[in-house]
């Protein structure tokens, strides 16, 4: 067990698969940034001093061990040109997409990321984060992959229509999609970001077979994280990994993000020493927990786990929904602290 003076250090133990002071906990707030400052979600993101107040107060009230440079999936739609919707109490979505199934290959270019005056808010954010916080504990910078994008740029159906009827369109879209998905990850980097959520919910077998993952979806992943610089996290935004969790880690990721509907205990013992496990908190049924709940939900998860380093405690989509109350959240933080101390002498695996 190594002794960790701040959460920088904590999680860069476990990433090395190293035991720390104790188990590290992301909790990806992002909108609830707003219920934090008590305002609606379009003000809240209209100013990034809104987002770095929030993250500032969020980390310190949950004994969070990260501060989430993310806002809302749906801002890498806008910079492409969409319509963001925003929602009272849920996060912003996308609007009409703004690509058509019988566009010609080819024609597809992608933003500029400085043309964007949505993502420049991120990258503005994420600068005074770090000038806040320096390197005392990871600010992260989250990524719409480059075959999951499209559902938002196409919609699902046609989409997959593309993806089944015309390949060499599929193509043009992938590459102009990975060009901006390189572009805007390095960009947060840049600005101060210490590490790069991929979000990746296409490629989970909760969506595709694992036949159509190996064949199509692997090496667009492989090539893309080979261009973003370390550290990297594979999120499949509660998604299922454990058919292609080779494949995954074969991309070369860091960290994998994972479901909380598949055996943490089976992952880890697929992952030991490769990559770091994030997870595998139920947000949606957070939303109903007791004080009970929570820890008993923590202890499982750390039990099955965490001996060894290499698990960092999360939910298992990436963000927490408004209607999880911060009475659970603190909760979920006093349990980590509570059961997640190394050694872990007092659960059965060492």
């Amino acid at each position: 067990m190594i002794n960790a003076t701040t959460s920088m250090d904590r999680v860069l133990t476990t990433l090395n698969h190293r035991e720390p002071d104790k188990v590290p906990l992301f909790l990806p707030l992002s909108v609830y940034g707003a219920k934090e400052l008590g305002m609606d979600i379009k003000k809240y993101f209209s100013d990034p001093k809104n987002v770095i107040e929030a993250q500032i107060r969020m980390t310190k009230k949950y004994n969070n061990d990260c501060y989430y440079g993310f806002f809302y999936a749906a801002i890498e739609f806008s910079a492409w040109g969409g319509e963001i919707i925003f929602p009272k109490d849920s996060p912003p979505t996308a609007g009409e997409p703004v690509l058509k199934r019988n566009a010609v290959p080819g024609t597809i270019k992608p933003p500029d990321v400085g043309d964007s005056k949505s993502l420049l808010r991120v990258l503005e954010t994420i600068q005074g984060l770090k000038e806040r916080i320096g390197n005392s504990a990871p600010i992260i910078g989250v990524v719409i992959s480059p075959t999951s994008l499209p559902i938002m740029q196409m919609g699902f159906d046609n989409y997959f229509d593309t993806i089944l009827e015309r390949p060499d369109f599929f193509k043009s879209l992938i590459r102009a999609n990975q060009e901006f998905c390189i572009q805007w990850a390095n960009a947060q980097l840049n600005a101060g970001a210490t590490a790069i959520t991929y979000f990746d919910p296409f490629s989970s077998t909760s969506m595709v077979t694992k036949d159509m993952y190996n064949k199509m979806l692997h090496n667009i992943a492989k090539e893309t994280l080979q261009r973003i610089r370390e550290p990297i996290a594979f999120h499949l935004a509660s998604g299922s990994c454990i058919p292609i969790i080779e494949g995954i880690i074969d991309s070369g990721p860091d960290v994998v993000g994972i479901s909380c509907h598949e055996d943490i205990g089976q992952l880890k013992s697929i992952c030991r020493d490769r990559v770091t496990l994030l997870g595998n908190l139920n947000g949606i049924e957070m939303c109903s927990w007791t004080r009970q709940d929570s820890e008993a939900a923590v202890k499982s998860i750390i039990k099955k786990a965490g001996a060894g380093g290499g698990l960092i405690i999360s939910d298992n989509h990436g963000e927490i929904p408004l209607q999880v109350s911060e009475e659970t959240l603190m909760a979920v933080g006093e349990a980590v602290n509570k059961w997640g101390r190394y050694p872990l002498t007092w659960t059965e695996v060492h």
